[in-house]
């Protein structure tokens, strides 16, 4: 074989292992990849039971409530079309600026009765925080409005 030939084939050998192995990590990081669904999401196309996710959504007024462990709370999600019921059950107590009709991600897996367990919950340091998605699909629906951060899905 010729040099250039050899050259070429172990070119040609590198880039199918390199092609091989990005698959395979590819593959390997899949499972661990935590998605984020909104609760109309999850209700169109549930994740598999006990399969971690992130669910984005806004805290229902009226839905918050403590329960007998130091840091366990249920309270409700919603995106205003769809609701779920999140208990959260943590080692340090919800987000300072967690309240009702903010918005919240909680990661977690949905349970076979339906109910989300929350293991942590996220709230940026930001009074009108909410998931972009979210955020972008309230506004579409007319149902969002920054002046009113208590109220998202009444609309004006």
């Amino acid at each position: 074989m010729k040099p250039k030939r050899r050259r070429m084939f172990f070119v040609l050998v590198g880039f199918t292992l390199l092609a091989g192995a990005t698959a395979l990590a590819l593959t390997a990081l899949e499972g661990s990849v935590l998605f984020f669904y909104t609760p109309s999401q999850v209700a169109e196309k549930a994740p598999a039971h006990g399969q971690r996710f992130r669910l984005g959504g806004l805290v229902q007024p009226g839905s918050r409530a403590k329960l007998g462990g130091a840091f366990e709370e249920r309270f409700r999600v919603t995106d205003c079309k769809r609701t779920i019921q999140v208990h959260y059950k943590g080692n340090q107590p919800l987000p300072d600026l967690f309240r009702e009709g903010q918005g919240v991600i909680a990661i977690g897996a949905i349970g076979a009765d339906g109910v989300f367990t929350a293991s942590e919950v996220l709230a940026k340091h930001d009074e009108n925080y909410m998931p972009k998605e979210l955020a972008d699909s309230l506004k579409k629906q007319g149902l969002w409005h920054k002046d009113k951060p208590g109220q998202p899905c009444a609309k004006t």
